[in-house]
């Protein structure tokens, strides 16, 4: 999936600036990565408001213009007042078509209301993971990743390496390691019930939701 978000250069750094920019209804920013410097650019508020309210726009490529010139990119940091809804700053990374990029895209649940473990043994579903690390190549990237848990019996987990991927996207695990997705728990069902519970319970601690950027990221002005 592919987004259009237009930008333009910001010719002005610094704190003072930046206030100023926000108190006009300005977002500064930047987008460095690939073989060209970093660039300071600024976005209208309500514009880029209205994106990150969408959850594509935090796992799609983004087709960045700036002042007319295009380039692809993705969404790597976000900064917000801590109660007021305003945008403070944003970063992105300049990615390249040819060149795989990793990105952590969402999780989207289904059929949990006919699974096995749901539907015959009255057992609850537990997403221990909400977004799972991928590899692809920029055309490749999925906005979500469906799971389909339909089959899933009681007291049993379903893991990353069972997910049914899209062609070209293949997920990003450390050796060794298949971390489990969800699993389904029957309360008062004894040791099972608690032995399926304690497994999930480490994973489930691993969770992020925080962006971290791929490279690090210019000082902010």
């Amino acid at each position: 999936m592919s987004i259009e978000v237009k930008a333009t250069k910001r010719e002005v750094q610094g704190t003072g600036a930046s206030r100023r920019l926000r108190r006009a209804g300005r977002v500064p920013g930047i987008i460095y990565g690939g073989s060209v410097q970093p660039q300071n650019i600024e976005f209208d508020h309500n514009d880029l408001w209205q994106h990150l309210r969408k959850e594509a726009f935090y796992s799609s490529v983004l087709n960045m213009d700036v002042d007319g010139a295009r380039q692809m990119c993705l969404l790597r940091d976000v900064q917000r007042h801590p109660f007021r809804q305003l945008i403070l700053h944003v970063d992105f990374q300049r990615i390249d078509a040819s060149h795989a990029i990793h990105q952590k895209v969402p999780l989207h649940f289904i059929n949990a209301d006919v699974a096995p473990g749901v539907k015959r043994d009255g057992g609850m579903v537990q997403h221990v993971m909400t977004e799972v690390d991928v590899k692809c190549l920029p055309k490749d990237l999925p906005s979500f990743i469906e799971v389909d848990l339909k089959d899933l019996e009681a007291n049993h987990s379903l893991h990353v390496t069972q997910l049914t991927l899209p062609a070209g996207v293949e997920a990003v695990l450390h050796k060794g390691e298949d971390p489990v997705v969800a699993t389904v728990v029957v309360r008062g069902a004894g040791a099972a019930g608690e032995e399926a519970a304690e497994a999930a319970a480490p994973a489930e601690t691993q969770i992020t939701t925080e962006k971290k950027p791929a490279e690090k990221a210019p000082e902010k002005k």
